[in-house]
């Protein structure tokens, strides 16, 4: 079970249940205290409440026309960083300086966690995600993203892109907010696929497609085997000494990493796609 949210033709918002190619809206009045996508997640069952809220003498509709937005309501979203060992190596060879740094931090018991985007800041699927123009060296990172509770319960995964600047980082460590937290830098969606729905996850793979002008620019692959922490770890790290009175969405890190003569262009596709919930796609400006 997929759970996600949609534009309607009459511009408002609904919360939808998909299930073999099918969308259900779901009728949130039939609950007291349901207000949106999130108040479901949190719940102590969602599948359950979900098919209670459906409504049965409704017709479906094709997932694959609906408009999707960001699964976020009231949500931050963090992320974490050199959680694969491509990861690591990338960040070593873009800043020399701090090798050592990202070398420890891959080993150590304490993750590296940042928050990435408020929800307002959050691109919705379809839309446009950003370059900064004082960037030079500008890449996307596919990442499998966390959906968790008030509780630190992780209820659900998404996916997530983690627009970033590599010169930017490379250039001074200190400059990770502005090479990864500014204007159309995160992408999140379409759904959000229940823990119990998902498919074992050291077996699922992630893939990226970066196309121009039509044609595939970039192509990549990894499995969530390959990352060197649990989700569960990352988002016990991630509750330590905080409180997320409305939840959390965690991007887990990235271990798809583009060659370093590579950069984003005005006008590129970036498509990300993670077995078990779907494909992200984003136009690049």
């Amino acid at each position: 079970m997929q759970l996600g949210k949609v534009r309607l033709e009459t511009g408002e918002t609904a919360v939808v249940l998909v299930e073999r190619g099918s969308a259900f809206t779901l009728d949130l009045k039939k609950e007291p205290g349901l207000k949106r996508l999130s108040d479901i997640l949190h719940a102590p069952d969602p599948a359950a409440l979900a098919r209670k809220l459906m409504d049965l003498s409704a017709t479906s509709s094709r997932a694959a026309d609906q408009t999707f937005l960001a699964p976020v309501d009231k949500q931050e979203v963090w992320a974490a960083g050199v959680t694969y060992k491509r990861s690591k190596v990338a960040r070593e060879e873009e800043s020399k300086g701090a090798a050592q740094f990202y070398d420890k931090v891959y080993s150590a018991a304490r993750p590296e966690l940042f928050l990435k985007a408020t929800p307002a800041r959050v691109v919705h699927p379809g839309a446009p995600v950003r370059i900064r123009a004082d960037g030079k060296w500008n890449v996307p990172e596919p990442e499998l993203t966390l959906v968790i509770s008030p509780a630190g319960k992780i209820v659900g995964y998404t996916i997530g892109n983690d627009m970033s600047s590599r010169d930017i980082e490379g250039e001074n460590p200190l400059y990770l907010p502005q090479a990864k937290i500014y204007k159309g830098s995160c992408a999140v969606g379409p759904l959000v696929t229940l823990v119990r729905d998902m498919p074992p996850l050291p077996e699922v793979e992630i893939k990226l497609t970066i196309k121009r002008k039509g044609l595939a620019a970039f192509e990549g692959a990894t499995t969530l085997s390959q990352m060197a922490r649990t989700p569960e770890d990352l988002a016990s790290w991630l509750y330590r000494e905080n409180e997320f009175p409305h939840g959390a969405l965690l991007l887990t890190g990235t271990g798809i990493v583009p060659p370093d003569d590579f950069t984003l262009n005005h006008g590129d596709a970036v498509s990300i796609s993670i077995a078990g919930i779907g494909a992200l796609t984003n136009p690049v400006e």
